[in-house]
Parts: C-alpha cells; structure tokens; sequence
C-alpha cells in the first residue's frame, strides 16, 4: 500500500529509483526543481534564451523543442542510470536526482550555437558557438571538485546531445519542407577543437550513416542531400536566413527600446518644463 509519506518523499525527491513505479516522472522531472537556485538559474534561462530562440522557431516548435528535449534527457538519464546500477551494483546510481530544467538550458545553448555560431559576447570574448562546449567542461571540472554536481553532468551531456540531434535531423522548415540543418558548421565535431576534428569526424560519420542513412536517400529527390553533402545553396541560404531574422529581431527590439527611452526622456523634460510655471504661480 502506498502511504502519506511514501507520497511525500515522492514529490519530494525525483531520484531515478522512484522512475520504476511512477513512469511519468519521465516526463515531469524535467520541470520540477529541488532548490532555490535551480529555480532562479533554470527561470533567468527560459526568459534570456527564449527571448532569442522563440521570435525565430515560434511559439509551437518553441514548445515542441523544450518537450522533446526535456523527454529524451530524462530517458538517457535514466537508462545510463540503471545500467551503471548492473554493471557496478552500487545503490547510488539508483538515487541520481532526475529533475530540474538544466537539460534543456543545455539544449537551448546549441539552438542559439546553430543561430548565430560566429557571434562574438563582448563581455567573454568568445563566439557563441563555443557556449555549449564550454559549459559542459566547466561542469565537468565543477565535478571533480563538488561531488556532489557530478550528479548533474549527465543531465546537462544528454541535454546537449539531444539537442544537438533534434536540431541536425529531426526540426522540420516549414518554408522547405524538410528536416534538419546538415551544414558543416553544425556538424558534431564543431563542438571540439580543431585538431581533434580529424578524430571525431570519421567516428561521427559512422553513427550518421548508421542512423540517417534512410533519412538521406529518402531526402534526395526534393535535392536536399547528395551522398550525405549538402547540395550548393541550401546550407548557405538556410544559415543566411536564420542569421537575419536574428539580427532582425535584435534590431527591431533595439528600435523598440529607444523609442521608449525618448518617450521617457520627452515625459521627464515636459515635467521639468512645467515645474518652474507652477513654482511662478504659487509665488503670485
């Protein structure tokens, strides 16, 4: 019989033990957080990075991504999970904290690396497209030092990963019709430095070929592929439109705010303009 406490201790703790039972912890985890700065961290991300990511995707594929990602972390979490449990028998792979929202931050890190990869922060001097590489190293050597974060890094490697691959092969265009962005400059290799590419690339074009082969040749006669390349035009056009309405978004919130700040500033200077006509009358 399932008691009062037993219930509490569940929406208490999402811990990949209380998953066997209770299979829509998979689906709710992602959304639920254990501490107060997981709140404040994963809200500041949903509002900054979805200011940029939902004017470009929409509101529905917005959503759509934040679903997906949320569901398959949680799934890779938890699998990873029971499988380190059978292979070590340590209970503590039973007790991995399967919640909080860090997953798809993770992912909404590489939709604002396919945007814009070549942005420069003028703060960090570093391009965008090195966010999500450098967030998942920080968290590693955060690890090495906290135990306790390494409980984390899982959920933020398959946020990432899965992002990654909603974003290569499965987000529909609906200007085209198609699938996918399988430019070279979204490749998987692009999250590594540049001398370890020659390495990555041949081993990632296994698991492509293993997972997407069907997907390549049933894309082929719309002219989206050749062989696993891009066909000339449709990369360049698709990283060109994805990098205007960008800047076009900026662009026009920028206009927004500084048609504010000079309706601020015209308010302020009426009011100045009347204070010395209402000081001169109260004198007479």
């Amino acid at each position: 019989m399932f008691h009062a406490n037993n219930l509490l201790a569940y929406w208490q703790d999402y811990h990949v033990v209380w998953t066997i039972p209770f299979g829509w912890n998979l689906i709710t985890a992602g959304y639920i957080e254990q501490s107060v700065h997981g709140v404040v961290v994963s809200t500041l991300g949903l509002l900054f990075m979805g200011k940029l990511l939902e004017p470009i995707w929409g509101s529905k594929e917005f959503m759509k991504f934040i679903f997906i990602v949320n569901f398959l972390t949680s799934v890779c979490v938890f699998i990873t999970a029971i499988a380190l449990y059978y292979l070590t028998m340590q209970e503590k792979y039973l007790y991995m904290p399967l919640s909080g929202f860090h997953g798809v931050l993770a992912g909404f890190l590489v939709g604002i690396k396919q945007m814009v990869p070549d942005q420069e922060l003028y703060l960090l001097k570093i391009k965008v497209k090195w966010l999500p590489s450098l967030m998942l190293l920080l968290s590693i050597a955060i690890s090495f030092f906290t135990p306790e974060s390494a409980t984390y890094l899982p959920t933020l490697i398959f946020g990432t990963y899965i992002g990654w691959i909603y974003l290569r092969y499965l987000q529909r265009k609906p200007e085209s019709k198609l699938r996918g962005d399988p430019s070279e400059d979204f490749a998987f290799s692009t999250f590594f430095p540049e001398f370890l590419r020659p390495i990555i690339d041949p081993i990632a074009s296994i698991f492509h070929r293993m997972l997407c082969g069907k997907s390549e040749a049933a894309s082929n006669p719309q002219g989206y592929t050749l062989g696993g390349a891009p066909l000339l035009g449709s990369d360049p056009i698709e990283a060109s439109r994805r990098r205007y309405l960008f800047h076009s978004f900026n662009i026009e919130r920028g206009a927004r705010a500084l048609e504010e700040r000079l309706a601020a500033e015209k308010l302020a200077a009426g009011r100045d303009s009347e204070e010395p006509h209402i000081d001169g009358n109260d004198r007479v």
